[in-house]
């Protein structure tokens, strides 16, 4: 008897892409998705989960991070751990996001993660449709101050973190490991509440940074509240759609 969803339930993600790169001769998939693009202060992070031909059916419950409950994503990451091949998350640093622009800060965070895995992977597949972990097709809008975080083909899939469970995977652990950081620091920087917001504009945040200014944790280079308009891009040399 099959099993019935809600209405206007999301349906699970599934290995199916990931088993179509897996059968075109690939033998490790690694699954990339970022979290803190968006944020005024805090790191910007990229989880990724490695699959292969040994793979077994995903973690029940497995869903893009944004579709779970903060307890729900803490309560995964374990067995996301035991279920994937191989899994990392990098991070970089708000002033690293000031220095060198959102887009090449991921490819920071990702090289991170992507050197802590063992074995190598030879396809990624991305969330999103702009390939920010390699060589651009504008060459003039890559930063040369950081180079291109693999050299092997990069897949992008719109709505990859919906639909690939690989991907699903890789936004869980982004986001638990970018909250616990800003939840750590929330201690030493009182007042912004970033406890609860994890450096995104919310309405506490935004009443904070015209109350008591920037800290060194806020990306400086972006129009903050208090110092400058606010602004949901970044700055406009390192271009590419905003999400996480």
């Amino acid at each position: 008897m099959g099993t019935t969803r809600r209405p206007g339930a999301r349906p699970a993600p599934t290995l199916r892409v990931e088993r179509r790169l897996l059968g075109e001769g690939h033998r490790a998939v690694a699954c990339i998705d970022e979290c803190g693009r968006g944020a005024l202060a805090g790191p910007a992070s990229v989880g990724v989960v490695v699959v292969d031909v040994t793979t077994a059916r995903m973690p029940a419950g497995l869903r893009d991070s944004k579709l779970l409950s903060a307890s729900a994503r803490r309560d995964l990451v374990p067995r996301i751990e035991r279920w994937a091949v191989a899994s990392a998350v990098g991070h970089a640093e708000a002033a690293e996001v000031d220095e060198v622009g959102i887009n090449a800060a991921l490819r920071l965070a990702a090289t991170r993660a992507l050197e802590a895995l063992v074995p190598e992977v030879d396809v990624v597949l991305l969330d999103g449709t702009y390939d920010w972990l390699s060589a651009p097709t504008q060459p003039a809008l890559f930063d040369p101050r950081v180079p291109a975080a693999v050299a092997v083909p990069v897949v992008t899939e719109v709505k990859g973190d919906l639909r690939c469970a690989g991907v699903a995977a890789a936004s869980v652990l982004a986001k638990v490991a970018r909250d616990a950081v800003m939840e750590e620091v929330a201690a030493s920087h009182p007042g912004y509440g970033l406890e609860r917001n994890k450096g995104y504009a919310s309405p506490d945040h935004i009443a904070a940074l015209r109350r008591l200014g920037a800290s060194h944790i806020h990306r400086r280079s972006w129009r903050l509240p208090g110092i400058g308009e606010l602004v949901d891009a970044q700055p406009a040399s390192d271009p590419g759609p905003a999400s996480g």
